[in-house]
C-alpha cells in the first residue's frame, strides 16, 4: 500500500501539492486525474522517491521512500516525455534496467515486444511518440516492480493499444498484484480503466473514491408522472442531485443504489420510468457539483 499523509511540496512561491493525503491499495488501477499544474508529476514524482516532500510522509509497503533504495526497488516511474539512452534498442535498455531490477524477465519482454509489433533492433530514436510510450510501459511491466507510475503514459496510444495494455495490467494485477497509479488530465482516458479515481485541484484532494462505488450509488431516470402529485410524492422520498425537464419527461440524477431508486418509482404511478447509464464524467460532475465545483471547468476530456 501507498500512503501519502498531509504531503505538500513547493517550487519557490508556487504551491504545487497543498497537504495531501490519500492511500492507494493494493492490485487496483489508481487514476490520479486534474488539469496541467494540479500537482499530478510533483505527486508522482515523490511517491517514486524522486522528489523529497517539504512537509508530510509518503510511505510504501510501510517504508519511506526518499534515498530508500528498497522501498524504490518496489516501483517503475514512466515520466511524460519517456528517457531511453541515445541510439538505444529496446535490448539496450532491457540490459540497463534488468541491473537497476533484479527481477526484471526478459523473456516476457521480449514476448511483448512482438505481440505489439515493436523490433528488438530499431532505434528507440525512430519510433513514433505512441511507440515510445508502449515501449516504456513494457519495460516498466516487465521490470516486476510492484507500482507502476504512469504520468500521461496513456497519452498517443490508439484504442487498440490502450486494450492490449489494459489486459496485460489485469493480467500482472492477477498473477503477481501489480498496482498500477496512472495520472492524466484526460477523465475519458481513465474511465475504461481505473478501479479508483483521486481529483486533483490547485495542489489539493478534492475527492478519492472507488469507481464502483460511485456507479452503485448515483443513478440517473428519465420519466412521465401520471400527475404533478405523483412527481412530488417520489421526490420526497429520494436523494435528488440533478433534474432537468422537457415538457412532462423529467430526467433525475439520484444518489442512491439501482435498488432503492426503482423501489421508489415502483410506489408511485408513473407513465413509465427507465433508468439511464452514467458515463464517469457525469457522475463526477455530480460529485464535484455537490462540493461546489464545476468538473467541466477543471477537466477538459
Amino acid at each position: 500500500m501507498i500512503k501519502i499523509e498531509n504531503v505538500s511540496k513547493s517550487f519557490e512561491d508556487i504551491k504545487a501539492v497543498d497537504d495531501i493525503s490519500v492511500e492507494i491499495g493494493e492490485k487496483i488501477v489508481f487514476g490520479l486525474l486534474g488539469t496541467n499544474g494540479a500537482g499530478k508529476s510533483t505527486l508522482l514524482r515523490m511517491i517514486a522517491g524522486i522528489l523529497k516532500p517539504d512537509a508530510g510522509n509518503i510511505s510504501v509497503e510501510d517504508m519511506g521512500v526518499f534515498d530508500n533504495e528498497e522501498a524504490k526497488k518496489n516501483m517503475f516511474f514512466i515520466s511524460d516525455s519517456p528517457y531511453f539512452f541515445a541510439n538505444s534498442n529496446p535490448i539496450d535498455m532491457m540490459k540497463y534496467l534488468a541491473i537497476q531490477y533484479p527481477q526484471f524477465d526478459e523473456g516476457k519482454f521480449k514476448e511483448y515486444l512482438k505481440t505489439f509489433d515493436l523490433s528488438e533492433k530499431r532505434k528507440i530514436g525512430t519510433y513514433s511518440k505512441g511507440m515510445k510510450r508502449q515501449l516504456a510501459l513494457l519495460l516498466g511491466i516487465c521490470s516486476n516492480a510492484k507500482y507502476l507510475l504512469c504520468d500521461e503514459s496513456f497519452d498517443g496510444l490508439d484504442p487498440v493499444m490502450r486494450q492490449g495494455v489494459k489486459s496485460i495490467f489485469a493480467r500482472e494485477m492477477d498473477e503477481r498484484g501489480l498496482t498500477p497509479v496512472i495520472a492524466s488530465h484526460n477523465l475519458r482516458e481513465l474511465e475504461d480503466i481505473c478501479d479508483h479515481v483521486g481529483l486533483l485541484h490547485k495542489g489539493g484532494v478534492l475527492l478519492s473514491k472507488d469507481l464502483e462505488d460511485m456507479k452503485l450509488n448515483i443513478q440517473r431516470v428519465q420519466c412521465v408522472f401520471k400527475s404533478e402529485d405523483e412527481e412530488k410524492k417520489l421526490l420526497q422520498m429520494v436523494d435528488l442531485v440533478k433534474e432537468e425537464k422537457m415538457g412532462s419527461l423529467c430526467t433525475y440524477t439520484l444518489r442512491g443504489t439501482r435498488g432503492d431508486i426503482e423501489n421508489a418509482f415502483d410506489s408511485v404511478s408513473t407513465v413509465f420510468y427507465e433508468t439511464l447509464p452514467l458515463s464517469l464524467e457525469e457522475i463526477f460532475i455530480s460529485e464535484t457539483e455537490v462540493v461546489g465545483y464545476d468538473i467541466k471547468k477543471l477537466i477538459l476530456g
